[in-house]
């Protein structure tokens, strides 16, 4: 390896430098503190366990992006996690064990065998809430609420709401009681909106009526009310499983659009992010300039079912560091006061523990040091006049050596 190759990071991986790294725990701590108020407890999961745990409930994607290793005192597979949504399913089920409702929440970072979406990053900071043992709609209701108050607390203006209802291709799938090596086929067409599906549908699927409902499938997405009307004639005839999905929709969409009528929505029933673990609502934010999600999140019933309490369950994800990097989401960083050095001197010391109790930055300079502003985040200086300490803006005069 040569000299600058040392310096390389692997693809997908970045360092966070100071500008951008001050912006995201002020970030971090906001939403933290704005989860609290809702009710929500932090919990610091561990960055490796074991993959039997790890694992369990959330489907096959999840493996793939779990990077494992052997754990050399027990000689068994443990992962990095790839989420964090797991690990807070075995404290509900294990750790915690609460009786009621139990609300969590969490900022730590994952890490990805590889990026999600092209030039994703592979270890993004994953910031969210978890709402444990309530089945209901109303805690469906409660968590994107949480998130879409959540990025307008975050100072992010501009961004819009995707919905989608796994369970309705759930209930079809069952209804087709297809062949376990066809169910992945149909998955993926439906998932791609693939124009090859017609084809597929003509050849494996017997039922005309039921044919309909999945040729059409993938068109039911755009403006959630219109959408919701054209489900309700398609599924006319349907199960009422189709019919309680669509219910559940207009409750939410309603909600939402009394709540936030500033906020857009759009309704997708052929989203199928997440299916091998979501088993109802599921719900994304984006915002204009990125071609990810920024936010993802649904219903996960039963993940908690493999530690012997499968509880129902729902919650969200933020991406803090995409989150970070939209202008919406910044804050000015106030410039420090430059103190240049001085020995012995109490009332100096003084002075600068006065002003860092007041939640000013200040630098303090070392002996023969010929301080440059610009990268001390410096505007101001502190000196001494007749005995009184002032400060002054940083200009051509202030260019002094300590």
């Amino acid at each position: 390896m040569t000299r600058v190759d040392r310096w390389l990071l692997p693809e997908g991986i970045e360092e966070v430098l100071p500008n951008q790294a001050l912006q995201t725990e002020r970030l971090r701590r906001r939403l933290l503190d704005f989860f609290h108020s809702w009710g929500y407890d932090l919990v610091i999961p561990p960055l490796v366990e074991f993959t039997e745990s790890l694992l369990s409930g959330s489907g096959s994607d999840l493996n793939l992006l779990t990077f494992k290793l052997t754990d050399q005192l027990s000689g068994r597979m443990m992962g990095v996690r790839a989420d964090i949504t797991p690990q807070t399913a075995r404290m509900d089920a294990h750790s915690l064990r609460r009786q009621g409702p139990n609300r969590l929440c969490y900022a730590s970072t994952v890490l990805y065998t590889r990026p999600r979406s092209p030039l994703a990053t592979r270890s993004p900071i994953q910031v969210g809430v978890e709402l444990y043992g309530e089945a209901s709609l109303a805690a469906d209701q409660e968590v994107i609420t949480l998130l879409v108050e959540s990025l307008q607390q975050s100072g992010l203006e501009a961004f819009h709401l995707d919905l989608g209802h796994v369970g309705i291709f759930r209930c079809l799938e069952e209804i087709l009681r297809l062949d376990a090596n066809l169910r992945p086929e149909l998955f993926q067409l439906l998932q791609a909106k693939s124009s090859d599906l017609s084809g597929w549908l003509e050849q494996h699927v017997t039922d005309p009526a039921l044919g309909v409902i999945l040729q059409e499938l993938p068109e039911l997405a755009g403006e959630p009310l219109a959408v919701l009307r054209r489900a309700e004639n398609l599924f006319h005839d349907a199960p009422a499983e189709l019919s309680l999905a669509l219910d559940e929709l207009r409750a939410v969409i309603e909600r939402l659009q009394a709540q936030f009528p500033k906020v857009p929505l759009y309704l997708d029933l052929c989203e199928l992010e997440g299916y091998h673990y979501h088993t109802g609502i599921v719900f994304a934010a984006y915002a204009g300039g990125i071609g990810q999600a920024l936010a993802r999140g649904g219903r996960y019933d039963y993940i908690g079912e493999t530690f012997g309490r499968a509880r129902p369950a729902t919650g969200f994800g933020i991406d803090l560091k995409v989150l970070g990097t939209l202008n919406g989401a910044r804050e000015p960083i106030r410039p420090g006061i430059y103190v240049p050095a001085a020995e012995d001197d109490p009332e100096q010391a003084g002075e600068i523990r006065r002003l860092r109790a007041a939640g000013e930055r200040v630098v303090c300079g070392f002996p023969g040091q010929q301080p440059k502003f610009d990268e001390l985040h410096c505007d101001r200086i502190l000196v001494s006049l007749d005995g009184a300490f002032i400060i002054e803006p940083v200009g051509p005069d202030s260019l002094v050596s300590n």
